[in-house]
């Protein structure tokens, strides 16, 4: 039973490492999105004819790159987020069943050994 005590608190250990994990992305979400509004609001009070008016590579395109790439980073953060959640949820789930199915053995040998 010993080795299976030890599967038991490792899918423990996985799972709340998934779980903060996942929590972790998600508390970077709302960092990134306070970040985003900013830089958009930054960008947007220029004049449309400056912003047109850009050179190629200049600091004002790269913040227009940076406007259209933070929305897909936001995607994945929560996405991934979310799965490694759910991947710790299942790991906790998963050691729960074990430990439903590794009872009723264990009593099983308690009673035997009484009689």
């Amino acid at each position: 039973m010993k080795p299976l005590m030890m599967l038991m608190a490792f899918l423990m250990v996985i799972s709340l490492i998934f779980l903060i994990w996942g929590t972790v992305m998600h508390a970077q979400v709302n960092v990134l999105e306070d970040r985003f509004h900013s830089a958009q609001s930054k960008y947007f009070t220029i004049s449309k004819s400056e912003r047109d008016a850009a050179q190629t590579g200049s600091s004002l395109n790269q913040q227009l790159v940076e406007i259209k790439n933070t929305p897909s980073k936001l995607l994945r953060l929560k996405l991934v987020g979310v799965g490694r959640i759910l991947t710790g949820i299942y790991f906790l789930l998963f050691g729960i069943l074990i430990a439903l199915i590794v009872m009723p053995m264990r009593l099983g040998k308690m009673i035997k050994g009484k009689n």
